[in-house]
């Protein structure tokens, strides 16, 4: 029996069925166009590790602020050691004793020196700092002497105002995510406060009689709802904040309901589940019922070629796979870059490097493949291999990949040592 015999003695509508399948980068743009910048807002300095920095940032004032010695030792005028390329030792008195944090009120002129700390301030008339190891002390009529033979060149140890930073230049570019380096280079110029951008807030829940709490004992037929909590981890780490809902049975009109709370709340929602060609296609059936814009319900990928794009009110719905592996691609592939999007962020998309690929790739298909794979270094070369087990219902290889190995069509496969493209996953060398 042909597949429209059956449909007809059963009474299903295959005109649902019919998708116009998108390349992967015309489907990116396509979210792209309806991706709209978040909201700022303003945190403490020790709040915003981790957040999107919302505006660039310049410096205030030079870095160093002042004329900083790179080492102990003493404070001179570079021309009183002239002589000592003839050989001769010239004795300096010293005048004052500077350690860190203080000013000295002593200027420094020919014949007189300073004893100075490391990242003291070098003071008025010295233009060098020569090294404790390299003079000589002696005690004279209470005053204490150095002794230098060797000449030391102007500005020799001296770190000069606004060697790091000028004022006015730009210490840190919006979109950036603060990390440890950055939260050092604000506090040292004393912003305490950041404007950030606010994290969008992602609606997450899935669709399936057969889904079961992850704190529920196993029923035969039954498996646990993992993939809500794998795509909360996912969303954390793009920089949005998850909120894990219920999951609902196959049941349209509930799962309507529930979308629509959700867009109502939430700057985005994920779906997982229900967007396959079968009799309970929920999520496909409520992004075709007029009360939004489908962007798109079918991709040219493997795996997660049904995933499906809406917009309402300017608020975008996504309805990924209920298999694992496709729900994770999907994410990576569309979700991440519109939140990185929302957030100001340039780099939106996963890195991509071309590598050679580590082990012979068999499996053929008319739609680009997303093969999970592990990148290792091999004889100074970066490989990438192939999880041996990679179908869009496994996900015991998610957590073992490093990488998306890319595999076109047109290759009809790919052997041992050639070289193919590679999305880097997020973490991927962490």
């Amino acid at each position: 029996m042909n597949l429209s015999k059956q449909d007809a003695l059963y009474g299903r509508d295959i005109s649902k069925f019919q998708r116009k399948a998108l390349q992967v980068p015309d489907a990116q743009a396509l979210i792209m166009d309806h991706v709209l910048e978040g909201l700022t807002e303003t945190v403490m300095l020790e709040q915003s590790d981790g957040r999107i920095l919302a505006s660039d940032i310049s410096a205030p004032h030079p870095y160093p602020a002042f004329r900083r010695s790179g080492m102990d030792g003493y404070a001179i005028l570079s021309s009183d050691t002239d002589c000592c390329r003839n050989g001769e030792t010239v004795w300096l008195k010293v005048i004052d004793n500077i350690p860190c944090g203080t000013v000295s009120k002593q200027v420094i002129t020919s014949g007189k020196a300073s004893r100075i700390m490391t990242g003291a301030q070098v003071p008025e008339g010295a233009d060098a700092v020569v090294m404790l190891e390299m003079t000589e002390t002696r005690t004279e009529e209470d005053a204490e002497w150095i002794g230098i033979k060797k000449v030391v060149d102007r500005d020799k140890n001296i770190t000069p105002i606004g060697l790091e930073l000028q004022e006015g230049e730009v210490i840190i570019k919006r979109g950036t995510r603060i990390g440890p380096g950055e939260i050092s280079v604000l506090a040292t110029f004393g912003v305490h406060e950041v404007v950030v951008m606010r994290k969008p807030v992602v609606g997450v829940f899935s669709t399936g009689t057969e889904l079961l709490d992850i704190r529920a004992p196993l029923e035969p037929g039954k498996i646990r709802n993992s993939n809500t909590h794998m795509l909360a981890s996912q969303i954390r780490e793009a920089g949005a904040e998850p909120v894990i809902m219920d999951a609902i049975p196959d049941d349209i009109m509930l799962a309507r309901q529930k979308v629509e709370e959700a867009l109502e709340v939430y700057d985005l929602v994920v779906t997982t589940g229900g967007v396959s060609v079968g009799d309970y296609d929920i999520m496909g059936d409520l992004v075709r019922n007029g009360s939004m814009q489908m962007l798109f319900n079918k991709v040219t990928m493997r795996p997660g070629s049904v995933t499906t794009a809406a917009v309402q009110n300017e608020k975008l719905l996504f309805a990924l796979s209920g298999n694992p592996g496709a729900c994770y691609v999907g994410f990576l592939l569309f979700i991440r870059p519109a939140l990185r999007k929302m957030l100001g962020m340039k780099d939106v998309y996963l890195r991509e490097w071309c590598v050679e690929l580590g082990s012979d790739y068999h499996r053929v298909n008319n739609f680009t493949r997303y093969v999970r794979g592990r990148l290792e270094v091999i004889d100074g070369r970066m490989v990438a291999l192939p999880a041996l087990l990679d179908e869009s219902s496994v996900m015991i290889t998610i957590k073992d990949s490093s990488c998306l190995i890319v595999i076109p069509p047109e290759l009809k496969g790919a052997a041992a040592g050639q070289k193919v493209n590679v999305l880097l996953l997020p973490g991927a060398f962490s």
